[in-house]
């Protein structure tokens, strides 16, 4: 049996990175529901789902 490894978050500049796509494309796709949203973890704190960029970019390359 695997052990529940909990999910990793990514701070803004790891997924740029990740995705090749600055900032303002980001929170422009987020907009429109093309992209998964941040996570807000407190004031001016948000991070995103690793497996949910993971799974965005793998949909891209499908």
């Amino acid at each position: 049996m695997i052990p529940h490894q909990p999910e990793r978050l990514l701070r803004i500049d790891e997924v740029m990175r990740r995705t090749s796509l600055s900032r303002t494309h980001l929170y422009a796709l987020i907009k429109r529901g093309e992209f998964p949203a941040q996570r807000k973890m407190g004031y001016k704190c948000s991070r995103w789902v690793e497996s949910e960029i993971d799974a965005w970019v793998g949909k891209l390359a499908a």
